[in-house]
């Protein structure tokens, strides 16, 4: 198997760095790099859209939990993106198909997802995904 590039969705929680772990170690097996895509949740998105937060604020956090990827990758090497994991105006658009739609743009080869619940966490956003991306991915993926 050709593996390049290895996406792997992030939003802060503890099992999405866990799924980085899961995601650097693929990498490395390849020698492929790792993208980390950012998936802004719907209360912030909705926030900005309000005025209530601002985008510098939520490129900050963004910023902030791709510098604890970049540690978890070491040698790795990591790109990053960030998007909006819903939309009030594209009721199509929740946080799986955004993972695929960038997987599909970035012609990733392998995705990894926490598939594990983080309840509470109004920031995690990528719960929400796990079993989508599972059903609908072109790509291999592990579930983590």
């Amino acid at each position: 198997m050709q593996v390049d590039t290895v996406l792997v969705p992030v939003d802060g929680s503890e099992a999405a760095m866990e799924a980085v772990e899961y995601a650097t170690a693929v990498a490395e097996r390849y020698e492929a790099g790792v993208h980390a895509v950012y998936l802004v949740a719907e209360n912030a998105g909705d926030a900005m859209a309000n005025g209530d937060i601002s985008a510098a604020s939520v490129a900050e956090n963004a910023e902030s939990i791709m510098a604890t990827v970049r540690t978890l990758a070491g040698e790795v090497p990591v790109t990053h993106s960030s998007a909006c994991g819903f939309s009030v105006t594209r009721l199509s658009q929740h946080p799986g198909s955004v993972i695929l739609d960038v997987a599909e743009t970035l012609e990733a080869d392998f995705v990894v997802v926490p598939r594990e619940p983080v309840t509470g966490n109004p920031e995690a956003v990528i719960e929400k995904a796990a079993e989508y991306v599972l059903a609908h991915a072109s790509q291999p993926v592990l579930s983590v």
